[in-house]
């Protein structure tokens, strides 16, 4: 490698973007959404794609970790950024999910307890920032990316669903885990839609503040309502957690509502920032963040259709697949070229 390239490689790695793992969820939820759609070799494909980026991104983070702590370090204690961490933990459940539907439902455990145990460690530290680090108390400080973090969490409860069954004496225990885990990320979500929905609604809104981030409030509630499907779907040998289940079938209703209300409000913040206010768009890697949320509400609206019987819900799950291909195919392009150019990535906002 030439010294020129060699740099090139070290200064992307130094650089690299802590939610870059958001390729690997969205790759993977259209996977799963093609698959669900019995098109198994378009998913086949996009598995494979995910077999090369999964490893890649996680060891250019392994790297990062090992010769670029002070980068590494800044960035997990940046309360814009620290959220972001919480891709490595979903796209390992995404990938999981891939996997055992494949058959590998060993890959896929290891994969799910990987994630749980991140889970658990970037959960704490991540509120430990807050508190402890961040100095900036107003509203500015609330970011879509936070909700990257309920994300997380509900990715936790999807693969768990399907493994418990497979986990023998520790099914009952895995049921149970699911169930709390859906719970804690719906808290989580009302705190931190709260507060994402006040800086947009009352605080001063600048353009460039509207990265494509923002869409993870929507990708946040739909992924909830597919968990909330998968655990009506499942059946728990625990009767305490069938008493919930009305509660689940409310809640998951709700929260499939509350997601489509907001993707026409969201198109209408893009057509402000890049039509109205004249933005360019220009590639960056947070742009995965806003391709999962569409294939999310997908294989959402999929699983919503057979928890309720409602086989129209059908026919928004397969138009809302094929918009989130074209979305992922045109930043799979952008970032082609911009790998081909070797220009690092600049961000749309603060």
């Amino acid at each position: 490698m030439s010294p020129r390239r060699s740099e090139l490689l070290r200064a992307a790695i130094r650089e690299l973007y802590p939610g870059y793992f958001a390729l690997v969820m969205a790759t993977g939820i259209l996977s799963n959404a093609f698959f669900m759609q019995g098109l198994h070799r378009l998913s086949t494909l996009l598995f494979a794609v995910n077999l090369v980026a999964f490893p890649s991104l996680f060891l250019a983070t392994g790297i990062r970790v090992a010769r670029f702590r002070r980068a590494l370090w800044a960035d997990l204690t940046d309360p814009r950024l620290v959220f972001s961490f919480f891709t490595t933990v979903a796209a390992s459940n995404v990938l999981g999910v891939q996997a055992f539907l494949r058959g590998h439902v060993a890959g896929a455990t290891a994969l799910w307890l990987a994630a749980l145990a991140g889970w658990i460690v970037l959960g704490y530290f991540s509120f430990s920032v807050l508190i402890f680090v961040s100095t900036r108390r107003n509203a500015d400080v609330v970011h879509g990316g936070w909700l990257i973090a309920i994300v997380g969490t509900e990715s936790l409860v999807l693969l768990g669903t399907m493994l418990a069954p497979e986990l023998g004496r520790f099914s009952a225990l895995t049921f149970v885990a699911v169930h709390a885990v859906w719970g804690i990320g719906i808290i989580l979500y009302g705190i931190f839609v709260t507060l994402f929905s006040y800086r947009i609604f009352f605080a001063p809104l600048q353009p460039a503040s509207l990265m494509p981030l923002v869409w993870v409030v929507m990708g946040a509630a739909a992924i909830s309502a597919n968990a909330g499907s998968a655990l009506i779907l499942c059946r728990p040998i625990v009767p305490f957690l069938s008493a919930l289940r009305p509660f689940v079938e409310g809640t998951t209703l709700i929260l499939w509502a509350w997601a489509t209300w907001w993707i026409p409000l969201l198109v209408i913040l893009g057509v402000w920032k890049h039509v109205v206010h004249r933005v360019p768009l220009t590639y960056h890697p947070m742009y995965w963040s806003l391709v999962f949320p569409l294939g999310m509400y997908s294989v959402a609206s999929h699983r919503l259709s057979l928890a309720a019987d409602f086989p129209p819900l059908r026919l928004a799950a397969r138009g809302m697949m094929w918009v989130a291909f074209a979305a992922w195919c045109v930043t799979a392009t952008a970032m082609l070229r911009r790998l081909l150019a070797r220009a690092p990535a600049t961000p749309e906002g603060a």
